[in-house]
């Protein structure tokens, strides 16, 4: 359900001039109908980036970056769309609307409220850890290393042992106790009462890259306490999966650092953190998820776990590194000392220890091999054959082809088995595998066929495209690489939207836009767009007529009914005369 009525998006896309937003970062040169400047995104001297302030997008022809106005926010600011449509809204003196007086602007409402009640049980926490109540806590804090500084920085606070304070202040500052429960700030008991969650525990605000608190974990503070760690529920607001613990405080580090220090818990990352490692962020206690790695993926592509040693940590170490690797990050991993943490281990060894084992960290596919090859007799066929059975699904994950052969040498290499036994045997585990298609394995221009550049081109630049597009059926677009993209716009299409680039750009992920962009900033089109929609259905035929005689080779082969043959070759008939007028 939409965060924002889309009437109102439309308008601010409208009001927001892409050039000025873009000029409060870049300075542009007009050139023609366009503008031109360097591109924030990667380094060059030679202007490369573009911005349409026609059509309202922007695109680099070095990085391949694009996207409208939304989407530069986005990448500049390094925002989720929701705080990139409030900083637009506030530069350009729209009021984000509270309500539309529908369901959307409920929810959108609701979504105010759930953030404002997280700040205003922040700072509630804050005063309570400051003040008289929150001695133990400090103390506590103490004995863990944590400088004033830091707890100030990580907005840390206390929970009051009371059944219902929280509830009771919250209350008093104009929450209802409708909102206070899907919050998770409290809860319902059976006999109807509502409780706090939190009691008597040390609180860590929990919140998204842009700053705003969406959730708590409250550590317990006396040994009986279970459960150690108390997390708010999923809300509205906050999703466990797609949230890391403090990036909203190191992500400016890990974009200009390129790398990204992954550790497990809220007091590693604390710890981390104050002893100047500031790339560091953490999973909130959990392997990673796709999520969370797509969330990182927007500021590093290097990634150093440091996990726990323990065999909890190290399972969880080994699923998120997969994860990362199929993602096409670089991993490394930092191995720690057993029964260490890297909270404890800071606080025992210091600062540079663990920084020299960040430093020290292995690239991840050469431990797996190595701990994969321990204890393992490589002079026995059967023991070779089992690790390579054991590493070609991991090899299979790795999308750039050139590090999975690189890899595979290595296997090679550790099992004594010939490099291109090992190449073949994992091009087919990895053709077996057919994964999803990810961010980084978007199809480029050379992948796409004329046909679908000229749909999307004309989509930008002839007014005919749109319509040309709708004749298309879902068979027709079914093979194609662009498809999702095709089927969105042409469903806008059939919507009646008048303003059918703006809203396909809204709804593309960043991947989605830069491609999309990059064929819009093309000088000229493959082909007209009726020619484009003739070459795609010509294109389904073909497919269509292949099929047919696939069916009537089998039947003739295994001695079918001359009856059956004659229906599909009938079939088969209509499909080349359908072509031949295609071709016409």
């Amino acid at each position: 359900m939409a965060l924002f009525p889309p009437s109102f998006i439309d308008d601010l896309r409208a009001r927001a001039d892409i050039v000025q937003v873009v000029q409060d970062y870049v300075p542009l040169k007009k050139a023609g109908n366009t503008w031109k400047g360097l591109c924030p995104f990667h380094g060059e001297k030679t202007p490369s980036f573009t911005v349409n302030p026609d059509k309202g997008f922007f695109y680099c022809f070095g990085c391949q970056a694009g996207g409208d106005v939304f989407k530069f926010v986005e990448l500049q600011e390094k925002l989720g769309f929701p705080d990139a449509v409030r900083l637009l809204a506030n530069k350009f003196g729209m009021a984000v609307p509270e309500s539309s007086g529908g369901e959307d602007g409920g929810d959108a409402q609701e979504r105010e409220a759930l953030l404002k009640v997280h700040e205003v049980a922040s700072r509630r926490f804050a005063e309570q850890l400051a003040g008289p109540a929150g001695t133990r806590a400090r103390q506590q804090l103490s004995a863990r290393g944590m400088a004033r500084e830091t707890i100030e920085r990580l907005g840390l606070g206390y929970a009051l042992p009371s059944r219902d304070a929280l509830k009771a202040w919250l209350v008093k500052e104009g929450f209802e106790p409708r909102l206070l429960l899907r919050s998770g700030l409290v809860v319902e008991r059976e006999t109807g009462e509502i409780v706090d969650r939190f009691r008597g525990r040390l609180m860590i605000p929990i919140c998204r890259d842009s700053g705003s608190v969406v959730a708590f974990g409250g550590r317990a503070m006396e040994a009986d306490q279970q459960p150690k760690y108390l997390n708010s529920p999923e809300t509205p607001v906050y999703s466990k999966g797609r949230t890391l613990y403090g990036l909203n405080l190191t992500k400016a580090d890990i974009r200009r650092l390129g790398y990204a220090v992954l550790v497990e818990g809220y007091f590693d990352f604390a710890q981390a953190l104050q002893a100047g490692v500031v790339a560091v962020v953490a999973s909130c206690g959990t392997a990673l998820t796709a999520q969370q790695s797509h969330l990182l993926r927007r500021f590093a592509s290097r990634v150093v776990l440091s996990y726990d040693p323990d065999a909890a940590g190290q399972g969880a170490a080994e699923r998120s590194s997969l994860l990362l690797v199929a993602e096409g990050f670089q991993v490394n991993v930092a191995l720690l000392p057993p029964g260490d943490d890297p909270d404890g281990f800071i606080r025992k060894q210091g600062v540079g220890p663990y920084v020299e084992l960040i430093r020290s960290s292995r690239p991840y596919l050469e431990y797996l091999i190595d701990r994969a090859a321990e204890g393992r007799d490589f002079g026995q066929d059967e023991t070779r054959r089992e690790f390579l059975n054991r590493m070609l699904p991991i090899a299979a994950q790795i999308p750039d082809a050139a590090s999975r052969d690189q890899f595979g040498d290595r296997l090679a290499h550790k099992a004594r088995i010939t490099e291109d036994v090992v190449r073949a045997e994992i091009r087919k585990a990895a053709v077996d595998r057919k994964p999803a298609l990810t961010a980084r394995e978007l199809p480029s221009f050379g992948q796409i066929r004329p046909a679908e550049r000229g749909l999307i081109w004309g989509l930008f630049q002839d007014e005919g495209a749109a319509e040309a597009l709708a004749a298309l059926e879902d068979a027709d677009l079914e093979t194609l690489l662009t498809r999702r993209i095709l089927e969105v716009a042409r469903g806008l299409h059939r919507e009646g939207v008048v303003d059918v680039p703006s809203a396909l750009l809204a709804r593309l992920n960043v991947e989605e836009a830069r491609l999309v962009t990059g064929i819009a900033a093309m000088p000229s089109g493959p082909a007209p767009p009726q020619e484009c929609v003739a070459t795609l259905r010509r294109l389904r035929f073909e497919r269509e007529r292949t099929e047919l005689q696939r069916q009537i080779d089998r039947l003739q082969s295994d001695g079918g009914s001359e009856a059956a043959i004659a229906a599909l070759s009938r079939q088969k008939m209509e499909l080349i005369r359908r072509i031949a007028q295609l071709s016409a």
